[in-house]
């Protein structure tokens, strides 16, 4: 792998690590501004609309720049976040401000990938890049559940920042932690040399890149191997981004855990995603992504496990290997997702087009989830629903699979 593969990873593992702890630290501070509970959905919300509203123009920016310059202009609004927040900004302003950076982050990270590797090196690409992004996740969320402890909020150097920084609040130790590891995830990206790769000029017209956008979502969705892979991931990252809340909502409602106690509970499914992510890179070449499907319909099985679970034991143990079927599930559908958006499109307008469905997915899941807590649905039936979310779409997805349609034409 070149150098600059590794500098990006650097990267992505410490602004991932920052977005995970943000999370929670939200969570906190809206807590402390006695916020409705609806509002904890709407924060994740917050962070994940512009990868939606942007994903027409972010992939033509990712073309246009060097990718270094794209990720540190990104870094640069996630330090101007934490600004906001240490200034006394609602957490769902600044978590929005944050989600800017990183709607315009993913398509450089992930292009810079493609541009960088030959197709062969994708699975295994994704394997480290998932490996180190889940890792950043577990140990994000465990930092996240530290700034917000006792242990932190009620020391007396958290105290005396509060005293200087006039924000009153007891969360302005860990505000200052983020700022830093922001900080450096944007001098590092000063670091990340280009790879080369040159695309032509796009019409800066808002309206034109909107229907090339359109075309080019169509193009991809009507592709076989595309189609497939990309309504996979974006049913996996729906999945993702509700389970992560339903795992804090479950952890503190029937284990009866603290906030804090929840986050590092929650980090433990991600420990199982590194595991799985790491054996796919291993043993599933890109040629056989598409045997790993019936792993999604056992993935939404397990889900409503977590009602049987009583014991924090038992939850981890259940959460690790939920997170080991996700990882191993879903890296060999990202890398076909990959080569086939690569191939037909380049290589940041394509990662665009993923973004957008992606987080179009998770922005539905999380409406739906912040509308069974508005509607004071009970947990219980609320996880069945969510599993059934999941084994229903999947059971159709893997029946399509068995008849292949016509692979999409490569854009001009």
């Amino acid at each position: 792998m070149p150098t600059t593969f590794y500098l990006v990873l650097l990267v992505q593992f410490i602004s991932s690590a920052a977005d995970n702890a943000f999370l929670i630290l939200s969570i906190a501070r809206t807590m402390e501004l006695a916020g409705a509970a609806w509002l904890i959905p709407v924060l994740k919300m917050g962070f994940t609309l512009f990868y939606v509203v942007l994903a027409p123009f972010v992939g033509p920016l990712a073309d246009a720049l060097r990718k270094g310059q794209v990720m540190l202009l990104s870094n640069i609004l996630k330090v101007l976040a934490m600004l906001m927040l240490l200034g006394g900004a609602h957490p769902l302003v600044a978590i929005g401000i944050a989600g800017l950076g990183a709607a315009m982050y993913a398509p450089a990270k992930y292009g810079l990938i493609t541009e960088l590797l030959p197709a062969r090196d994708l699975v295994v690409a994704n394997g480290y890049f998932e490996g180190v992004t889940v890792t950043a996740v577990i140990l994000g969320t465990a930092l996240g559940g530290v700034l917000v402890s006792p242990m932190l909020t009620g020391s007396a150097a958290t105290a005396a920042m509060d005293w200087l920084a006039g924000t009153h609040t007891k969360l302005v130790a860990g505000m200052v932690v983020l700022l830093l590891l922001n900080t450096v995830a944007a001098v590092l990206s000063v670091g990340v040399t280009d790879s080369g790769a040159r695309y032509p000029a796009c019409k800066p017209h808002p309206f034109k890149l909107l229907v090339r956008f359109h075309r080019e979502n169509l193009m991809l969705w009507r592709d076989a191997k595309g189609g497939l892979s990309m309504a996979v991931t974006t049913l996996i990252w729906g999945v993702g981004a509700t389970l992560q809340l339903i795992v804090l909502r479950w952890a503190t409602e029937s284990l009866r855990l603290p906030l804090a106690q929840a986050a590092y509970l929650q980090g433990v499914t991600a420990l199982g995603v590194i595991v799985g992510a790491l054996a796919a890179s291993r043993w599933v070449a890109l040629a056989q992504a598409t045997r790993v499907l019936p792993l999604g319909i056992a993935l939404g099985a397990m889900v409503p496990l977590l009602l049987l679970v009583h014991s924090v034991f038992w939850a981890a143990t259940l959460l690790i290997v939920v997170g080991a079927v996700a990882g191993f599930f879903v890296v060999p559908m990202n890398a076909m997702l990959q080569h086939r958006g690569c191939s037909l499109l380049t290589a940041g307008r394509s990662i665009a087009v993923q973004g957008f469905n992606e987080n179009a997915g998770m922005l539905l899941m999380l409406c739906l989830y912040a509308a069974t807590i508005a509607l004071e649905i009970p947990l219980a039936p609320m996880i069945l629903g969510f599993g059934c979310l999941v084994v229903c779409p999947m059971v159709m997805l893997n029946a399509v699979a068995k008849h292949p349609l016509r692979p999409a034409e490569s854009s001009a």
